[in-house]
């Protein structure tokens, strides 16, 4: 089609692990030949091969896609997934061990802080330095100078060796320079999270002017679900270097989130013998229950959750019982601990539930304890960590997205308003 700018086609990326730099240049050329013939001198490397020994690594297997002009694409995947091993080979950077990348116009690539900066050259050299690697001449580079320089907003350090730069005003130029040296392909690695709020805005702002109002096309790389959905209108997969799916944004960040929520949300135990417990507590039911919002089959910020279980419970004597209930992140830190009204039970099966409501959460992970205690003083078996499960983000009417600071994160506003004078 006409209006492809990028094409892939069988790529695939093979690394051999084990110290590098160590070998004579007659070892470096015949471990060249190894990479190419695998070693036999005949058999070329096979990324389907599933005989590779513990020490190959396949960054990338068989990777083939089409991306029209326009078009702003996300890359969604666990680390160690290949987004980054891919972007590197679509921004030339690195070639791949076998397939092809076929594009069309200039490519200007953020992939890391400072990428394409010389550490000796001040801000205004790296300007240059950069527009000059991407094809320009002096005279194109200088219409944009003045933009640049007022994006990255750094005008005081223009003239300071960019070695002298913290990361933030690392990124601040590069983006500036990425984004305004008029690339056909701009891309993008996960490197605007250095950013402030404003910073982020400002970018996100113009990765979207550049694809609709220039009809340039973006790649772009961010773990931020919401980011990539409020950006992106195709996305692409990744899982172990494989491609997964290739579509519509909102369908595959559904279907990638809903693979990752994959932890067990219930656990059932039959016979009470081998239930989690002792003497007096059996456990027979755990569960936590999502009320999905918009049938997304997603738990995010938004999504009311009901913890339920059920116990075998076996007295040895009159007591008040009750149940302690707390949430905790995966680091420990305690977001809240609740707990019911003691009073007596018969010997029987007990249930019991709570229901932590939509929009107070953080997004994050969460672990569920459960604590049985006897009138109200001492525990009579403590059950921790006995379920987990993942929030994920969810934002309307903001640009911001960096990380959401705070353990909860309530749905309630600061008012203002203005008195006359």
């Amino acid at each position: 089609m006409d209006n492809v700018i990028l094409k892939a086609e069988n790529i695939s990326k093979y690394y051999k692990l084990g110290v590098i730099g160590t070998r004579s240049f007659k070892e470096d050329l015949q471990g060249f030949w190894k990479k190419a013939f695998r070693i036999s001198g005949n058999e070329k490397i096979n990324p389907n091969n599933t005989n590779n020994s513990s020490n190959e690594l396949w960054a990338l297997k068989d990777i083939s896609f089409e991306i029209m002009q326009g078009d702003v694409v996300g890359f969604v995947g666990k680390n160690g997934a290949g987004k980054s091993t891919l972007l590197k080979i679509l921004s030339r950077i690195t070639l791949p061990t076998t397939g092809t990348i076929k594009g069309m116009g200039r490519i200007a690539s953020l992939l890391e802080v400072g990428t394409g900066f010389h550490a000796e050259l001040t801000g205004r050299e790296n300007i240059f330095l950069n527009g000059q690697i991407l094809g320009m001449h002096k005279k194109e580079i200088l219409l944009k100078f003045d933009e640049i320089v007022a994006f990255s907003g750094i005008e005081r350090f223009l003239d300071t060796p960019v070695k002298r730069y913290s990361s933030g005003m690392y990124v601040r130029l590069a983006f500036a320079i990425a984004a305004h040296l008029d690339p056909e392909i701009l891309i993008i690695d996960e490197v605007l999270a250095v950013g402030d709020s404003d910073f982020q805005k400002k970018c996100l702002g113009k990765m979207k002017q550049v694809s609709a109002e220039e009809g340039k096309t973006v790649l772009f790389v961010s773990h931020n679900s919401q980011a990539l959905k409020n950006l992106c209108n195709k996305a692409i997969h990744l899982e172990k270097g494989r491609l997964i799916d290739i579509g519509s944004t909102q369908d595959i960040i559904t279907n990638y989130l809903k693979n990752e929520q994959d932890q067990p949300l219930k656990k059932v135990y039959n016979d009470p013998d081998e239930a989690p417990g002792n003497s007096n507590i059996r456990i027979k039911k755990l569960e936590v229950i999502p009320k999905y919002v918009d049938n997304s089959k997603i738990i995010d910020i938004r999504t009311p959750l009901t913890i339920q279980f059920e116990f075998w419970y076996l007295p040895s004597e009159n007591i008040d019982l009750g149940v302690s209930m707390s949430l905790n992140t995966v680091m420990g830190d305690c977001i809240f601990d609740v707990d019911s009204i003691a009073q007596p039970f018969q010997k029987g099966l007990v249930k019991g539930q709570c229901t932590i409501p939509g929009n107070l959460l953080n997004n994050g992970s969460y672990t569920i304890s459960l604590i049985f205690i006897r009138n109200t003083s001492s525990a009579i078996f403590e059950l921790e960590e006995c379920l987990s499960f993942d929030v994920e983000d969810f934002r309307e009417n903001t640009a911001w997205y960096g990380d959401w600071p705070g353990a909860i994160r309530p749905k309630f506003k600061v008012l203002l308003e203005q008195e006359n004078l």
